[in-house]
This record gives structure tokens, C-alpha cells and sequence, in this order.
């Protein structure tokens, strides 16, 4: 009887790891590819003084830069958790609150962007004065400071709950106390419901804007699309946020190596996809910024006209 027990454990890691390999590669080379993207859109967002004078593109780039970041934490821990590295529950509670925090930066700042739309199309006279440089960093620094309460919450709970002395085999949100996962869903309804809103509001009044005779209607149309790619974007933020809540149900109903395969295509399908596509698609969209990406990118090869 030991011995089935034995071959059958066996049978079970056997088949795990045999995919191990195929996977990892298959989701480190679109993680890798869009990291290159990422990096090539920050270096074209820094080499000219539009790009880093203009309110919108400073606020792509703060966007950008929460993305990437949230890119590289996701691609290291799944590298500790494919190669099997055990870590120190404190460890895996820091990471989890500096992911906290960089997680919620593309949402917040996809409600400051749609915002700055709307200033500029329904107040055109004062949207100069009111989306300048500083107060723009004002606006970002706002931004990071309310993406840092759910941490500072997170860290006083963990101060209080005691020392996290143990080892983990995998870390991840699910690996941390029930009292994390509670604050964590709250904050995450009342920043989506909060940036929802704001983004609703802004669209409303955009698509107003444009039915009236005296305003720029090519402005306003464009506005109107962006803003409701904003809309979009926030979706596919929720996703990947909503990615170990779904992970949860997963592991509930299904067994051990059905569950793995199903994290693997979550992993790929709602944490790196989102998060790479909407920044690239919104900055393609952009007639002043995508030549010169394009010229960056190509290392020189396409002429920038």
C-alpha cells in the first residue's frame, strides 16, 4: 500500500514538472519581449523636451513606469516560484506590499489622464495653466501616496498580527494572512469604483462637449476615444488584480495539476498581457510619440519622418 503511495506521488510530481520547462519559456519570452517595449517607450519618452514638458506624456510615462515595475516583480517571483526557491514569509510580505503599491498606480493614473482630457476640452483657456509641470508632479505624487495607504494598512496589520518567521515554497497573495485578503478587496473596490466613476464622469462630459457648436470637434472626438480606452485599460487593470481571487475558486474545485495548468494561463492571460497591450496601444495611438518609438525600437534601422 505505501509503495502505490509512493508511485503515485511520484506519478504526480513526474507530471508537474514535466511541463515545467516549455512553460517557463513560453512565459518569459513575451514577458521579456514587452520589458524591451517598456523600456524603449520610456527612453523615447525622455528624449524630447514635448514628451517631458506635456502633462499627458508625463502622465503615460508614470503610468509606464508603475506597468514595468509591476512587470519585473511578476516575472521574478515566477521564476522563484518555477525554480522552486523557498523564502522567508517577511520577504514574501514586502514583496507582496510593494506589489500592492505598484498595482494600483496604472488605475489611479488612468483617472488623472482622463481628466487632463477632459480640462482640455472643456476648459481649452485654462487647461495650460491648470496641467503645468509642477502641478502635474503634485498630481503623480498624489497618486503614489494614495497607492501607499493599502500598504501602510497592510504593514500595521503585519505588525500587529507578530514577527512572519517561517518558510514558503511559493509566494504569493494567497500565501499571506486572511486579514491581508480582506484589506486588500476592499481598497480594490473603492479604488476601481472611485476611478471608475471619475473615468464615467469624464467621458459624459467630453461626449457634451462635443455636441456643442463651439467647440473643436476633431479634439473632442479624439478626446472621446481616449478616454474611453482609459475605460477599457481600468478593465484590464481589474483583471489582473482580480487574478488571485480567481486562483482561489481554481484551487477550491480543481485538483493539484488541473490547477497549475489554469494559474499558468491566468499568469499569461490576466497579469502580463494586461498590462503590457494597454500601454503599447495607447501610445501607438499617438501620431507624435510612434515614429519616434518606432525609430528607437528599430535601433535606428526605420527613419523617423
Amino acid at each position: 500500500m505505501a509503495n502505490i503511495t509512493v508511485s503515485a506521488s511520484n506519478i504526480t510530481v513526474s507530471q508537474i514538472n514535466k511541463g515545467v520547462p516549455a512553460k517557463a519559456a513560453l512565459s518569459m519570452t513575451p514577458c521579456f519581449f514587452f520589458l524591451y517595449i517598456n523600456v524603449v517607450m520610456l527612453i523615447t519618452l525622455r528624449s524630447k523636451a514635448i514628451f517631458r514638458e506635456t502633462s499627458r506624456y508625463i502622465l503615460f510615462t508614470n503610468m509606464l513606469f508603475a506597468d514595468s515595475l509591476t512587470l519585473v516583480t511578476c516575472m521574478l517571483m515566477y521564476i522563484f516560484a518555477i525554480a522552486r526557491l523557498s523564502i522567508l514569509s517577511i520577504v514574501c510580505a514586502l514583496v507582496m506590499l510593494a506589489g500592492g503599491v505598484i498595482s494600483l498606480i496604472s488605475p489611479l493614473s488612468l483617472a488623472v489622464m482622463a481628466l487632463e482630457r477632459y480640462i482640455a476640452i472643456c476648459f481649452p483657456l485654462r487647461h495650460a495653466e491648470i496641467t503645468m509641470c509642477r502641478r502635474t508632479g503634485v498630481a503623480i505624487a498624489i497618486v503614489w501616496a494614495l497607492g501607499s495607504v493599502k500598504a501602510f494598512t497592510n504593514l500595521i496589520l503585519l505588525l500587529i498580527s507578530g514577527p512572519l518567521v517561517s518558510t514558503l515554497d511559493f509566494c504569493s497573495g494567497l500565501s499571506m494572512p486572511d486579514q491581508f485578503t480582506d484589506v486588500n478587496n476592499a481598497f480594490t473596490i473603492i479604488y476601481f469604483l472611485s476611478v471608475g466613476l471619475t473615468i464615467v464622469y469624464t467621458y459624459i462630459g467630453i461626449v457634451a462637449a462635443a455636441r456643442s457648436a463651439s467647440s473643436d470637434k476633431c479634439s473632442a472626438a479624439k478626446a472621446h476615444r481616449t478616454v474611453l480606452l482609459h475605460l477599457i485599460q481600468l478593465g484590464l487593470c481589474l483583471s489582473s488584480i482580480l487574478s488571485n481571487t480567481i486562483l482561489t475558486l481554481v484551487r477550491t474545485y480543481l485538483d493539484l495539476f488541473a490547477a497549475l495548468n489554469v494559474q499558468y494561463v491566468i499568469f499569461l492571460g490576466l497579469v502580463i498581457f494586461p498590462r503590457c497591450l494597454s500601454p503599447l496601444i495607447y501610445g501607438l495611438r499617438d501620431q507624435t510619440f510612434r515614429p519616434l518609438f518606432l525609430y528607437y525600437f528599430t535601433f535606428g534601422f526605420r527613419a523617423n519622418n
